[in-house]
């Protein structure tokens, strides 16, 4: 299985992800490694870390000629801002002359993990809990892209709304327009959608708040049979659902046509079958299911299986806690009053979620396919896989 390990903090040295469950022999590109780094990195509504941050990564093992070799593939992202940060989160000493920070921000983890570890300094939880992690993720899932790349499985993504302001209707699911979103600072495909946004985004950053949104991921090349319904813990839309869940600041997860389904008839929910092929289901090498759909509202997920349709999942994203307009909380120890701290943060990291959301649907996939067609070499995986394909009935 793909399997992943991060390390750092937000203004420590560096970032390090391990990824394990790589096949031998797969072309590995490293810029494209950096490319969905850099892609993480912009949008409307980012904060000043971003414009100090050049995310490149150096690959520490796992790889030679281009190819991966089996094994464990590290790889390290130094913080630039580490520069800025040495005195205060030096790896020696006792810290002297540093003061605690004591003020917890709601909505973060600073409360909680402090209680949790027993910490007298905020900052030893804040460091951790950063979304600067999810750098590291990016990083990972960049090699599950590439392994789901090698058999036919695409994956884009797209935000639907920030605020109360969302994109037109034929936008959300659309393969096409999620493809033409990278244009714009808001990852938004619906250009007056976008308009809106932005003048949201502004007015939040004026008054000191904050904006949230939700991000759509869809897959496409995706065969059925990824999952499992014999077990909870290998259902795959519960896998997707804590993977996105487990994204900073992302409280709702839902797949296909989500909560509004609940108030539907039945008739008027599922999805029925038919004969024949259509287009949209092609799987690698132009071969097609004998079986179509003319709807997608279980968004290509029954009974915790993948089920041949494109995989279409929403993540809802809150505003970021830190404001610069500051909340009010209370003092560690003392329990007074006080007013949270102010970390250097986003106005709106709505863009950024949807790639990160990308990343992690991509490291679930990837764990899923190699699951079921695993194989020592990417060339016996396309074996395998080539084998499935035809037992399933493709052509």
């Amino acid at each position: 299985m793909f399997t992943f390990r991060t390390a750092g903090e937000t203004h420590g040295p560096a970032l390090v992800t391990v990824v394990e469950g790589m096949p031998a022999g797969m072309p590995f590109d490293r810029s494209a490694v950096d490319r969905e780094l850099a892609r993480r990195q912009v949008g409307y509504g980012r904060g000043e870390r971003m414009q100090i941050e050049r995310d490149e990564v150096e690959v520490l093992s796992g790889v030679r000629f281009g190819r991966t070799l089996g094994g464990p593939v590290a790889m390290l992202l130094r913080n630039r801002d580490w520069e800025n940060w040495r005195e205060k989160m030096a790896q020696e000493g006792e810290g002297r002359g540093i003061p605690p920070l004591t003020t917890a921000r709601p909505g973060h983890a600073d409360l909680p993990g402090v209680l949790k570890y027993g910490h007298p300094d905020v900052r030893n939880v804040l460091e951790r809990a950063s979304a600067r992690e999810t750098a590291a993720r990016v990083a990972a899932a960049s090699l599950a892209r590439m392994l789901l790349r090698e058999v036919g499985v695409e994956i884009t993504g797209h935000v639907v709304s920030i605020g109360k302001v969302r994109v037109s209707r034929e936008t959300a699911g659309s393969w096409e327009r999620a493809v033409r979103s990278e244009k714009s600072d808001l990852r938004m495909a619906d250009p007056g959608a976008a308009r809106k946004a932005v003048a949201l985004i502004d007015r939040a950053k004026r008054v000191g708040s904050t904006v949230g949104g939700t991000v759509e991921v869809i897959a496409r090349g995706v065969p059925p049979g990824l999952g499992s319904f014999v077990s909870w813990d290998r259902r795959l839309d519960g896998r997707l659902a804590q993977a996105l869940m487990s994204i900073h600041a992302v409280k709702g997860v839902e797949i296909g046509g989500g909560f509004p389904l609940a108030s539907l008839s039945g008739d008027a929910v599922h999805d029925e079958i038919f004969p024949g092929t259509r287009r949209r289901v092609r799987l690698l090498g132009g071969l097609f299911l004998p079986f179509h759909r003319r709807t997608n509202r279980a968004g290509g997920v029954e009974g915790g299986i993948t089920n041949g349709e494109p995989l279409v999942v929403r993540a809802a994203m809150k505003p970021i806690p830190t404001q610069a307009n500051p909340l009010r909380t209370v003092t560690i120890g003392t329990w007074k009053r006080a007013a949270a701290h102010r970390e250097r943060s986003d106005v709106c990291a709505v863009p950024a979620c949807s790639v990160v959301a990308e990343a992690m649907v991509a490291i679930v996939l990837a764990s899923a396919f190699l699951e079921k067609f695993g194989g020592d070499s990417i060339s016996e995986i396309h074996y395998n896989y080539a084998g499935y394909l035809r037992r399933i009935g493709c052509r």
